[in-house]
């Protein structure tokens, strides 16, 4: 059986495509749960629509991601810890740390979004990368001072 995509579906496609399923699949998962409707020619349109809206719809949240980036190139993110002795911190700043830093600054940033390969355990400057959207990426410039 035809069915159009009315949503990404793992393993099959994405939104608006055409594909061929069986028809259990299609009759007992796919069209329940209105992920996909039978292919017909007035149901190519309703996919077409779908399709443009879900394209406007993730440019929307791609120009968002770009604007906040520029945002966090212009942002300073400067973190007091105790330290000790060879500038080795008393615990460690985490992306959390970081994300609580952005917050005060009015940037809100998911904890998630920041990638740190390991945890912060001395005092310097660091270059941490904010992954904001699957194509786009900031660096962001971290100060770790002593307290």
């Amino acid at each position: 059986m035809k069915v159009i995509l009315l949503q990404e579906v793992r393993n099959l496609g994405k939104i608006g495509e055409v594909v061929e399923v069986k028809d259990g699949y299609a009759h007992n998962f796919l069209m329940p749960n209105s992920l996909a409707l039978k292919a017909s020619s007035a149901n190519v349109k309703i996919a077409e629509h779908a399709k443009k809206a879900q394209a406007a719809k993730t440019e929307k949240i791609k120009q968002d991601a770009a604007d906040l980036a520029k945002k966090i190139a212009a942002a300073s993110c400067t973190i007091s810890m105790s330290a000790g002795e060879d500038e080795k911190l008393f615990g460690a700043v985490t992306s959390h740390d970081i994300a609580d830093v952005l917050k005060q600054e009015g940037l809100v940033i998911d904890k998630k979004d920041i990638v740190l390969s390991q945890p912060i355990h001395k005092l310097g400057i660091y270059n941490v990368e904010i992954k904001l959207h699957p194509e786009i990426t900031q660096e962001l410039k971290v100060w770790v001072i002593k307290k």
